[in-house]
């Protein structure tokens, strides 16, 4: 959060919402400019790689402008929206419409040491051409640029207007002067304006959008040494892959402008694929997700091993328990006994739960349990974990498993709800699966797929009869656990279950 040295709008960035995370999605915005916000108050909820936060704004105000539209991937740091504290200004400029025509006459430049008036108007009916975003009428007014000294004010005003949109802050200073290759006629667009030449060192910060800089980022290309193409000196994707691979062609600058100018769908393929395919961007947590299975999968050597196990006294116990009234208001569901049987498992046989150290070589094991519970969202799989689950009596863990599954399905789910996991539960089961081979949590020794109870034909006490029968998969990492010891562990679980009683005689 920075204060502007002559107006009272201040900027909130993008912070660090995860452990060392870059970027962060906007999902939605719950403010839009002219809005009056207070302090602590939410205005808008981001996506990063591991989960979904909401971030309060730290002061009173009225909300300025929104720097970046909802979908828009923002790295940490960036401002993200300003707010105006000084009490009307701010709500004043917000509200006025921020058209202006093309070909307006040049604003005056401040004097040297001199603060831009917040309120000074723009010309109106202005249509600001976004590169790679289309022609779209402002939703703010924005405040003119202050002139650099030497500046001579040669730039024109809607010029001007759209280097400080594109650049996203005030006050930045300006590049050199646009020199046209032809005389330009006093009608023609804005966006017809021709290349200049890279700022020179100390000539200030290239213009450009946020994509822009992530993808010159990506290809490791200077922005100061790229020409750009754009309309008051902006440069654009195509301006960067020209850098990054130089092409022979040269477009005339009338479709240049006219590129410019057309509206780019997000996303889309480089390939026309009409109706038959759809291709969605891979961010957020379903990338993390994916770039944590690979790493697990060709990390970890994994053993799957199965057992099937007659659970009708558990579900007659689920029952019970329903009724009983120290367990009124939490939720009591196969799920959780399934978790307290496979806490009972690892409590006699601890070896299990431990990780594996590849820089120290070592086997650190644990004397704690986090147990993670596997959760499907519309944003893609998350393992929020129940810290300290081995010390929690069959009430508390209850009560934690339905926060934690009605936090996850809610999308709340905090990132540290989701480090320090030790072995996971997933329950496919409620999908009506039978049973599958999980993967394991990057960093845990072993997971337990949880499958469908259903009532099967079952030898019990010598006679054929319906019982309630589920099927239980254990995968744990070779390097930990030895074929034994897993077994111990998944026979353990699935006799706990066949006989609850053995919660006390094992505990």
């Amino acid at each position: 959060m920075t204060e502007t040295a002559t107006t009272a709008v201040r900027e909130f960035k993008m912070p660090d919402v995860g452990e060392g995370l870059t970027e962060a999605e906007i999902l939605k915005w719950y403010v839009q400019p002219g809005d009056t916000v207070t302090d602590g108050q939410v205005v808008c909820e981001v996506e990063t790689a591991k989960a979904a936060v909401e971030l309060p704004i730290p002061y009173d105000g009225v909300v300025h402008e929104l720097r970046f539209p909802e979908g828009t991937t923002v790295d940490v740091g960036q401002v993200i929206i300003t707010v105006d504290t000084g009490g009307g200004a701010g709500a004043a400029a917000a509200a006025a419409p921020a058209a202006a025509p093309a070909a307006a006459p040049a604003v005056a430049p401040a004097e040297p040491g001199a603060a831009p008036a917040a309120e000074e108007e723009e010309p109106q009916g202005r249509q600001p051409v976004l590169v790679g975003y289309g022609v779209a009428a402002s939703s703010t007014k924005r405040r003119p640029r202050k002139q650099q000294p030497g500046g001579g004010g040669a730039q024109p005003a809607a010029a001007a207007a759209v280097q400080a949109e594109l650049n996203g802050r005030a006050g930045a200073a300006p590049t050199a002067p646009v020199a046209p290759a032809a005389p330009v006629s006093a009608t023609a667009p804005v966006s017809a304006t021709a290349p200049v030449s890279p700022a020179a060192p100390g000539a200030g910060r290239p213009l450009a959008k946020p994509p822009v800089r992530k993808l010159a980022k990506d290809l490791g290309v200077d922005l100061a040494g790229v020409t750009p193409t754009g309309p008051g000196g902006v440069i654009t994707r195509e301006d960067v892959h020209a850098a990054a691979a130089p092409a022979p062609q040269a477009a005339p600058a009338a479709d240049t402008a006219a590129a410019q100018a057309a509206p780019v769908a997000p996303a889309a393929p480089a390939a026309a694929t009409g109706e038959r395919e759809t291709r969605v961007p891979v961010k957020g947590v379903r990338k993390a997700t994916a770039q944590a299975m690979v790493a697990s999968a060709f990390t970890a050597p994994h053993v799957t091993e199965f057992v099937t196990v007659d659970v009708t006294r558990t579900m007659k116990l689920v029952q019970e328990l329903k009724q009983d009234p120290d367990l009124a208001g939490v939720r009591v569901n196969p799920l959780l006994m399934v978790a307290k049987a496979f806490l009972v498992a690892i409590r006699r046989n601890p070896e299990v739960n431990a990780a594996w150290d590849e820089a120290n070589q070592e086997i650190v094991h644990k004397h704690y349990v986090n147990l993670g519970i596997a959760a499907a969202t519309p944003r893609g799989l998350i393992v929020p974990n129940i810290k300290d689950a081995h010390a929690k009596t069959l009430p508390e863990l209850a009560a934690a498993l339905g926060e934690l599954v009605t936090t996850a399905r809610e999308g709340r789910t905090s990132p540290a709800a989701m480090q320090g996991g030790t072995v996971t539960i997933t329950n496919v089961g409620v999908f009506g699966v039978d049973t599958g081979t999980p993967i394991l949590n990057p960093g845990e020794s072993a997971i337990l797929a949880f499958g469908a109870i259903k009532l099967q034909p079952w030898v019990h006490k010598g006679k054929v009869k319906p019982r309630h029968v589920t099927t239980l998969a254990l995968s744990f990492d070779h390097r930990l656990v030895d074929g034994e010891l897993g077994s111990k562990v998944l026979a353990d679980t699935a006799a706990v279950l066949e006989r609850p009683k053995r919660l006390m005689t094992w505990s």
